[in-house]
């Protein structure tokens, strides 16, 4: 089949660290394997220096956004975009954001006549508190800037049901189509080569249960150590690991102060990321206490490590921990800690998977599968605009 050119338009790109970020690395990567050619649009960034040369990649003068400061958005760029990826000679573009360079990756569409698809990929009704405290946007905003952003596009990629049900209560018109993102799993099958927990000062017999997010407030890891004195109390030698950075920590480390759980608490800051894979090999259980996620890239990967994972419950999770062997799910503290004892209490009992069931499992949140199914939906895109488009047409930007 025809090899594709595709633009991806992004505010959010490596070096920053975030769950965004890693999605497009992994998605370009496997598309560039499989012979398709990617081309990265997106935002200037203070750790890269500007005569830097990256590969198919162009970056677009930007400022931090708002009260996100570590996120970045473009104040210019616009023809620029177009003039490149003309010269380009794009096949379709696929943005990954609703602000700057999503706007200007469906002006770059509309302008070459191409198709243009997007990646929601985050549920902006959890993030409302970063904008004058939430006092400012209300949730029929984020509605009908979805909506408006969405408007004629050729398709939307929704990571979990989660967002496939938002995005069609907003009266998203468009084809969506679920497409969870996929995982390295070859980079998480390896065991710890860097002796972590040596290195933290644990014995191979401490039981650890480890955080990796960013430090922000709607992940709700306040509430991981709001339980961590019921889990103390019935597993005296545990220790949390919190690994990330970012607006909540001082406030996550006054409270771990404030409660005595310095010596069972440690925060690593940000670690990079092809080294993260070493501390859920280090972990007994992955743990999260965040209602806010999309889709929870950190599940998958804990999985792939073969690390139990205890999260909130959801139709996702129910789902994708859908035995005991990966993982479980509660809704309630008490639930939580019950389900952490229960692990580090016997560890054996759960031990054996079927190699089917987790074989299946680790097929299904492949990088492989994730650009497969991208791939499908680019080639039905570009069918669906090829019967549908009309050049008077107008899409909104």
């Amino acid at each position: 089949m025809d090899k594709i050119n595709i633009g991806i338009f992004t505010d959010t790109y490596f070096p920053q660290v975030s769950g965004v970020a890693t999605s497009i690395k992994t998605l370009k990567n496997q598309l560039e394997n499989s012979g398709h050619q990617v081309y990265i649009f997106t935002t200037t960034d203070p750790h890269v220096d500007k005569n830097t040369y990256e590969r198919n990649i162009f970056r677009f003068s930007s400022i931090p956004f708002i009260s996100f400061s570590d996120r970045r958005i473009a104040i210019r760029g616009l023809f620029q975009a177009y003039q490149i990826a003309k010269k380009l000679n794009l096949d379709i573009i696929h943005t990954q954001t609703e602000f700057s360079m999503g706007i200007i990756g469906k002006f770059v569409a509309k302008n070459l006549k191409i198709p243009c698809i997007h990646t929601y990929h985050t549920m902006y009704e959890d993030y409302l508190h970063y904008v004058a405290n939430g006092k400012l946007l209300k949730p029929v905003h984020v509605k009908e800037a979805t909506l408006a952003f969405c408007h004629k596009m050729t398709g939307v990629v929704a990571p979990s049901k989660r967002v496939l049900d938002t995005l069609t209560s907003y009266g998203v018109k468009s084809p969506i189509r679920v497409i969870p993102t996929g995982i390295d799993v070859a980079k998480y099958d390896q065991f710890d080569p860097q002796n972590l927990r040596a290195q933290f000062g644990f014995t191979d017999d401490t039981p650890v249960l480890l955080s990796v997010s960013r430090l922000a407030f709607e992940k709700n890891i306040n509430e991981l150590i709001d339980a961590m004195p019921k889990i103390i109390k019935a597993n005296p030698a545990v220790q949390l690991v919190i690994v990330g950075d970012g607006p909540a920590k001082e406030s996550l480390e006054e409270q771990v102060n404030s409660k005595n759980l310095t010596t069972h608490v440690t925060f690593t800051g940000e670690i990079n990321n092809d080294e993260v894979s070493h501390y859920y090999h280090m972990a007994n259980i992955f743990v999260s206490t965040s209602n806010s996620e999309s889709q929870g890239l950190t599940y998958i990967e804990a999985m792939a490590a073969g690390v139990k994972v205890i999260v909130v419950k959801s139709a996702y999770t129910d789902d994708l921990l859908n035995d005991k062997s990966l993982g479980m799910t509660f809704s309630s503290e008490d639930e939580f800690v019950a389900d952490v004892h229960e692990y580090l209490s016997h560890p054996n009992k759960y031990k054996v998977v079927s190699n089917t069931l987790r074989q299946q499992k680790l097929d299904s949140i492949s990088a492989g599968n994730f650009e497969k199914q991208i791939v499908q939906f680019y080639r039905s895109s570009q069918l669906e605009y090829e019967e549908n488009f009309d050049d008077s047409a107008e899409i909104d930007y």
